[in-house]
């Protein structure tokens, strides 16, 4: 059995139509060229109401909408 330090593990195949990682040490100098990016796949995902559910900014603002409404049931059961 091999034992390699964790900078030199083997890299795994890479899918079908997608480029192989590239190692930090082997890159060339200056900027990258950009990598092709398959946006067909990313377009046919259904996005649903857990999607929207997972955004930060809905999270909080329903938070504060349910804390008002907590805070209103809160007073009319023991002030009114």
């Amino acid at each position: 059995m091999q034992h390699y330090p964790g900078d030199q593990l083997p890299l795994p195949p890479a899918p079908a139509g997608q480029l192989p990682p590239v190692s930090m040490d082997k890159l060339p100098p200056g900027p990258l060229p950009p990598r092709p990016v398959d946006v067909s796949s990313a377009a046919d995902e259904p996005r649903g109401c857990l999607f929207a559910l997972s955004q930060p900014p809905l999270i909080l603002f329903l938070g504060v909408i349910g804390g008002i409404l907590l805070l209103s049931a809160v007073h009319d059961l023991l002030l009114l």
